[in-house]
């Protein structure tokens, strides 16, 4: 995994243009609209983005649109899924905990699990 990947989508600006590339190619000047800055500002983070390979631009006339490449997240998606792996395994371990936990409660309800009840004449005298 590129650590680079992780610096480029940790500015909040990238992200939310990677999150709006995800729905359709934008041009830098509706990325600037829609998240309401200045079109240099949004021209310098997908430069970011560009060299980051996260990103690719195709020059239209003197348009530059800018659509999602999915290589690189297909490679996030490799690397998150040992931790995914890590943590299902984690989750199934502490589901088995917790219904023995369950059982064990149940167990100890029932009433075969009572000691058996004293048998008491009507006198209230033992």
């Amino acid at each position: 995994m590129n650590a680079a990947t992780f610096g480029a989508l940790a500015e909040g600006h990238r992200l939310q243009m990677v999150e709006l590339l995800i729905r359709q190619p934008l041009t830098v000047g509706e990325i600037a609209t829609r998240l309401q800055i200045r079109q240099p500002q949004a021209s310098k983070h997908l430069r970011v983005l560009s060299e980051t390979g996260l990103v690719e631009v195709e020059a239209v006339a003197n348009r530059r649109i800018y659509t999602l490449r999915a290589e690189p997240f297909r490679e996030l998606d490799d690397w998150l899924r040992s931790y995914r792996q890590l943590w299902e395994g984690r989750f199934d371990r502490l589901d088995e905990y917790l219904q023995r936990l369950q059982q064990e409660d149940r167990d100890a309800a029932s009433p075969e699990a009572s000691p058996p009840a004293c048998p008491q004449n009507g006198s209230g005298q033992s």
